[in-house]
């Protein structure tokens, strides 16, 4: 997607005559959402240089200019793109990252880190060049018009308000000299180099043709983290983190390298929703642990990522080498001070108080992992917690942490690589979900494939479709049908039963660890237990009674849960003792199961409601959002495939 497309000849016109602004901003709007005011004034300041830069008669008049390129499966943007051909006729993109930065100080220990000003404050973020580089790299790997068109990159960065401090400037320090290598960064007085750079990499023009080719070529399936792990354990980089993932990644071995050195505790929380990279970091983390020969376990309530990555590891490793990096966060109760260098927890939030087959054993899964390492990362969503034993908070690391004497340090991850990288589909979710009020009431953000069945056998035949691409669509369900106890390891005896639509399905089956990768699982639904941490291209979510509209409201039924459920066990004896407590957290637990299912789609999630009054609500609250864009050509095949879902 991009912002504004032109020609370089177009592009000067409209600085000139101060029509470029206006243009981005509504096309902002239109494709995008709402604007940042900041924004408008970093635009207006920065093509005002980038103007300057791009009056030279040898860079073609018919070169193609695009302003806010967004990076396909993420949320972040381009910041302006030159396209052409260089002299061997070879396709070409300068890549510019503009920034309005006027100071930075360097940061020793970690790589590619600085602190900068920002949102009135210093803040730890990549280094302009590493990030301009890690753009054009996500540019190559995700664009399949990139790739098969052999289309040369040229990332920069560029800071037009940056004074240089003498010859020890912290920008340019040899600490960050590999990525200035990769990507080249001017400051302001540099325009006549930044125009030679752009000179040498764009000689002919393309009439804005490459633009064309990589706003409409195909968006590659992303690598996947449990299809990636293989190469990764090898040395290989498959995943190029960018920016907060960085920042997040060169924190935690700094702190990594900080304990085992002084012999001390720390503790690094991560906070971060829904497909904002959470396992991606896990894993890199602990592979690069690993090479530092330090002894490191990646920890994880969910047994179903555990098997994902297990399975795909042996097929080139020692069973007991893969057994020795996953574990799951029971395995402490007993273990001695600071065994493990570094314990690395996905799914934080998933932890339980207790361990064991009865939960009756040890004293506190947060307590016995903090103690049992050097460095505890514990990854959080605290909206993900689905069950009446899921105690992993925020609240409860800090408490133990104090206890143990290990100080905390505390980050975010905000950068969106689900959901077709919208923020503005998960804040939708949850304002639809009435977890909690956003700005997104009436905007579903990018081009997300979201649809409404009215039939289950259609939404089925659908997922069945797509899954016969790559296996990566899933069936999941609310926890509302209980598990039939002979049919366990038998596909034919359905558990999950729709008599009004003839619709019938068995539960995954228990013989299977693997049911998010296997090839016939499609023809079984999944549950909260069993995709929780993972992902799929598409997903479609059937919700149960438990998830019901009346009176305005969206309103949950813990009685409508399976008995077979174990997520509420527990409840009717807290109803007892404390009645107002337990509705709560039964209506938290049941919510944030389907804002998780929810959210496991890449790039698309279609649901059915067993309740016609909730399926007629999540209607108009698409309706609405149509009615806000329905001038928007961006929105409008989403709204398309919407309406006409159910004429198969």
């Amino acid at each position: 997607m991009i912002v504004y497309e032109a020609t370089k000849s177009e592009f000067l016109k409209d600085v000139f005559h101060d029509e470029l602004v206006n243009n981005i901003c509504s096309n902002f709007e239109e494709k995008v959402g709402r604007i940042n005011r900041s924004e408008v004034r970093s635009w207006d300041n920065s093509m005002q240089y980038m103007y300057r830069v791009l009056s030279d008669n040898e860079i073609p008049e018919n070169a193609g200019v695009a302003i806010e390129f967004r990076i396909p499966h993420t949320s972040k943007r381009v910041d302006f793109l030159i396209t052409g051909a260089n002299k061997d006729s070879r396709k070409s993109i300068v890549v510019v990252e503009l920034k309005q930065w006027e100071k930075i100080e360097k940061i020793e220990g970690k790589e590619a880190i600085v602190k900068t000003a920002m949102n009135r404050g210093l803040v730890e973020t990549t280094h302009p060049s590493y990030q301009a580089w890690s753009y054009a790299a996500l540019i190559k790997d995700y664009n399949e018009n990139a790739q098969k068109e052999d289309i040369s990159l040229y990332p920069c960065a560029y800071l037009h308000n940056y004074l240089k401090v003498g010859e020890n400037d912290p920008l340019t320090d040899s600490i960050y000299e590999y990525y200035i290598d990769q990507a080249p960064v001017f400051i302001k007085g540099d325009s006549e180099r930044l125009r030679n750079f752009i000179k040498r990499n764009i000689k002919y023009g393309d009439n804005k043709e490459i633009l064309y080719k990589i706003e409409k070529g195909r968006i590659r399936p992303s690598k996947s983290l449990q299809d990636s792990l293989n190469n990764m354990l090898q040395g290989n980089r498959e995943f190029i983190m960018i920016d907060d993932q960085k920042v997040v990644y060169e924190t935690a071995l700094q702190l990594a390298n900080d304990a085992v050195r002084t012999n001390t505790k720390q503790v690094l929380v991560v906070e971060g929703g829904p497909g904002t990279g959470k396992s991606v970091l896990a894993v890199n983390l602990l592979v690069e642990a690993t090479n530092r020969s330090l002894v490191a376990q990646y920890v994880t309530k969910n047994a179903a990522p555990r098997n994902i990555y297990a399975t795909k590891l042996k097929q080139n490793f020692r069973k007991g080498h893969i057994d020795n990096l996953f574990t799951g966060s029971g395995s402490f109760i007993n273990a001695p001070e600071s065994e493990y260098d570094v314990l690395i927890v996905d799914e934080a939030h998933r932890l339980n108080e207790k361990s064991g087959l009865f939960s009756n054993l040890g004293e506190n899964q947060i307590k016995e992992i903090i103690k049992a390492s050097k460095l505890a990362i514990f990854f959080i969503d605290e909206r993900q917690r689905v069950t009446l034993k899921d105690v992993g908070s925020i609240g409860e690391i800090e408490k133990f942490s104090e206890t143990l004497g290990a100080p905390i340090t505390k980050v975010k991850l905000e950068s969106q690589f689900r959901c077709n990288g919208s923020d503005g589909y998960l804040s939708w979710i949850d304002d639809v979900l009435q977890i909690r009020d956003t700005a997104n009431e009436n905007y579903l953000g990018t081009s997300y494939d979201f649809r409404i069945y009215s039939d289950p056998t259609v939404l089925r035949k659908e997922i069945n479709a797509l899954n016969k691409v790559n296996n990566k669509a899933r069936l999941v369900a609310g926890y509302c049908w209980n598990w039939i106890k002979e049919g366990k390891a038998n596909t034919n005896i359905h558990d999950i039963e729709i008599p009004d639509f003839y619709f019938s399905m068995s539960w995954n089956l228990n013989n299977s660890e693997t049911w998010a990768i296997d090839e016939n699982s499609v023809n079984e639904i999944g549950c909260i237990h069993t995709c929780q941490g993972l992902e799929f291209d598409y997903v479609g979510v059937i919700i149960g009674d438990d998830l019901i509209y009346r009176d305005g409201i969206i309103k949950t039924d813990h009685t409508k849960r399976a008995k077979t459920d174990n997520s509420l066990k527990g409840l009717k004896k807290m109803l007892k003792e404390h009645p107002e407590k337990a509705e709560k957290l039964a209506d938290e637990i049941i919510r944030n199961t389907y804002r998780t299912l929810m959210t496991r789609g890449q790039k698309g999630c279609f649901i059915f409601c067993t309740d016609k009054d909730l399926e007629n609500y999540f209607r108009k609250r698409i309706a609405d959002i149509q009615y806000n864009y329905q001038e928007n050509e961006f929105f409008r095949p989403v709204m398309k495939i919407a309406e006409e879902a159910d004429e198969y």
